[in-house]
């Protein structure tokens, strides 16, 4: 067990990378994170904001968000992946255009090494607003 001598949460990985104190901007939760993945989020964040004007950015549940009236669209930063969070019911919809990509009910796995979906992403986030906005 590691404890971090700056936040004294505790690890089970010696040097566990970790943000230890809660962004309360998406430039924030971006700027805490390795700068070589940086890039990508930017590039996630810029599709999202062209696809959704009308939402607010946030954070919820620790992850960059878009809002209208509900979380509309979550994202964030894995080991491996970026995370896209669009909800169980868009990836039912977006499945048969997913097929190769790691999807669970409510997230796709986006792998750092391809490159990003970004006509598709656009189309999951602007059913997202479609179908969940307030």
């Amino acid at each position: 067990m590691w404890i971090c001598p700056k936040c004294h949460r505790a690890f089970a990985r010696q040097e566990q990378s970790h943000s230890c104190e809660k962004p309360r901007t998406i430039d924030e939760y971006i700027s805490q994170l390795d700068p070589a993945l940086q890039p990508r989020l930017r590039e996630l964040r810029s599709l999202l904001r062209d696809a959704l004007p009308e939402a607010e950015e946030r954070i919820s549940w620790s992850m960059p968000t878009y809002w209208k009236g509900r979380n509309l669209i979550h994202f964030a930063a894995s080991r491996k992946h970026l995370g896209l969070y669009p909800g169980g019911e868009a990836t039912a919809v977006f499945a048969e255009e997913l097929e190769g990509y790691d999807v669970s009910k409510g997230a796709i796995r986006l792998p750092y090494d391809r490159e990003l979906p970004a006509e598709l992403i656009v189309r999951i986030a602007r059913w997202c607003m479609q179908e969940y906005a307030k």
